[in-house]
């Protein structure tokens, strides 16, 4: 198995919209072929008597039909997910069984036999995507109250996507996850701003995807000063997150969808009140 993604940089796992999502425990991976299998289960047997091949031709029968010899087809060993605890991963994995024989050409293996769409779900749960890059204006530290705050990206986000691959015994696949920033979030932190949250399209650009809320009907604008302390400004992206079931991420899109995935950032924001004088 084998996950590699486009976006290097700093950021977090994704966080799926639907809460109830959750990503394979375990699944079955391609590892031998019958004749591997056999020498692979007698050396894990203590004290195998390889005499009795030789001595029993009826056993020697019976070993071949239990191991598949002379079928088209592998064994695939189970493999549990190590990106989620282990305890977790232990306590879902449905399979109980360490290997599955899967014929060659199988229309109905088997289940946890890794498909394209399998290999989806492990990419997701591996897709790390970076945090909001939100600009203020006024800035963080000098936020005005009864001013509308305006946010920009300080640079366009980009598409992120992840491959999840297997070529293993003959076995090749692969599905290829791809987010695209649709749209972003800011809640103001407070119940004291007018309004609370501002939710904004993201618009594509020439590097990417951007935002500039300056012309927008919707802008946070504080009422109360936040003293000595400060207001917790949260910025959140959903991210539209499609598949493809190749590790080329500009392949038609692939159905069951996955859950659109979120990424957030929390800044702390001082609101001042500007005295004036009356004459």
């Amino acid at each position: 198995m084998k996950v590699s993604s486009n976006y290097k940089g700093p950021g977090s796992p994704v966080a799926p919209s639907d809460t109830s999502w959750s990503p394979p425990p375990c699944w079955y991976e391609p590892r031998y072929t019958p004749t591997q299998y056999q020498d692979y289960y007698r050396n894990s047997l203590k004290g195998w008597d390889t005499g009795k091949q030789f001595i029993w031709p009826e056993y020697q029968k019976l070993e071949q039909e239990k191991y598949n010899q002379g079928k088209d087809g592998l064994w695939w060993e189970l493999v549990y997910n190590e990106n989620i605890p282990p305890e977790k991963a232990l306590g879902n994995c449905s399979v109980s069984d360490p290997f599955a024989w899967v014929p060659k050409g199988d229309p109905s293996p088997p289940a946890g036999v890794l498909t394209p769409e399998e290999l989806s779900k492990i990419a997701y749960s591996a897709t790390k995507l970076p945090s909001p890059p939100v600009q203020l204006s006024p800035t963080a530290d000098k936020q005005v109250v009864n001013l509308p705050t305006y946010v920009k990206f300080t640079a366009p986000l980009d598409r992120v996507w992840v491959t999840a691959s297997l070529d293993a015994q003959g076995v090749s696949i692969a599905a290829t996850t791809v987010a695209t920033p649709v749209a972003l979030k800011i809640d103001a932190g407070t119940t004291d701003a007018d309004p609370q949250t501002c939710a904004y399209d993201l618009e594509k650009s020439s590097g990417g995807y951007q935002v500039d809320s300056s012309q927008a009907p919707c802008n946070i604008t504080y009422r109360k000063s936040s003293g000595s302390s400060t207001y917790p400004l949260k910025a959140q992206i959903t991210w539209k997150v499609t598949w493809t079931a190749s590790a080329n991420p500009d392949g038609p899109a692939q159905q069951p969808p996955l859950p659109d995935g979120l990424s957030t950032y929390q800044q702390d924001v001082t609101v001042k009140e500007i005295q004036t004088v009356v004459r």
